[in-house]
């Protein structure tokens, strides 16, 4: 890939993650505080996004989809433009939770593909997994509360429907509070899964060059993210409340648990 391309791509890569914050503050205050300075942003993006596709393709004399990377470019910017030309027709931002996110996190897997300088400092290098490691254990438990929380309310949903009346049943909280807990829960993990992602995608790029992307346990990182994301969408934006959310909650406890187990094998081959 041609330098001033990867320029062009990571510097996309910044301005849509103006949409990912924007989508992480609608998920955690539930109200669009950002979105047409996100969309703005999102927009400018697409733009330099589209350069760095023309750029490299001109540059290689073919169509840029050689690899991993070049595909993640590509079916970003193919994202992108499908949401805005909906989002013109429609005005349908409620889409702009799942796709501002998805583009972010697509477009900088596409932007790390030339190698940069290993860590020169321990220091650094530690704490930036140290980070990554502590968002992601708080991503984990807010997803575990939700979970808790999930079961309780499928059970207690049940007895209510076979009116059945159980004593201890009573000290639980009403299902209209435990809907409201796992709302909450879900933004808060949500948000830190999203920002131990980032963190980790840029540590293993660094730590491993290009070699990252081909690790079965960041694969399954990236998946479970995604299965948060539609958590999350069809939750704010579908409208998703009670036992749709709270199923869909237990599933991506289950991918968190597969991936925290390759995490921590990923980990103990890294550390020095």
């Amino acid at each position: 890939m041609g330098e001033s391309s990867v320029l062009w791509l990571r510097v996309a890569a910044g301005l849509y993650s103006l949409g990912l914050l924007d989508a992480v503050i609608t998920v955690v205050r539930r109200r669009e505080a950002l979105f047409r300075v996100a969309l703005s942003a999102f927009g400018l993006g697409a733009v330099l996004h589209l350069v760095s596709l023309v750029e490299q393709g001109l540059t290689l004399h073919q169509f840029p989809l050689n690899d991993i990377f070049e595909t993640m470019s590509f079916c970003a910017f193919v994202i992108t433009a499908t949401f805005f030309a909906i989002y013109i027709r429609y005005k349908a931002a409620s889409l702009s939770v799942f796709i501002f996110p998805l583009v972010f996190i697509m477009t900088l897997i596409g932007a790390l593909r030339s190698p940069v300088s290993p860590w020169s400092n321990p220091i650094a290098r530690s704490g930036w997994l140290l980070t990554h490691v502590v968002t992601t254990l708080l991503g984990y438990a807010a997803l575990l509360f939700t979970a808790a929380a999930s079961i309780v309310y499928l059970w207690q949903e049940k007895q209510l429907k076979q009116r059945k009346v159980i004593a201890y049943a009573r000290i639980l909280p009403p299902l209209g509070t435990l809907d409201e807990l796992i709302s909450k829960s879900i933004g808060a993990g949500f948000a830190c899964i999203t920002i131990g992602l980032v963190i980790g995608v840029i540590w293993a790029f660094v730590e491993m060059g290009t070699r990252w992307i081909g690790d079965g346990s960041i694969t399954v990182a990236l998946v479970t993210w995604t299965v948060y994301l539609a958590l999350i969408f069809f939750r704010v934006s579908a409208g998703w409340r009670g036992r749709k959310t709270a199923i869909l909650s237990i599933a991506a406890l289950v991918c968190c648990v597969v991936t925290w187990v390759l995490h921590a094998q990923l980990q103990r081959r890294l550390m020095p």
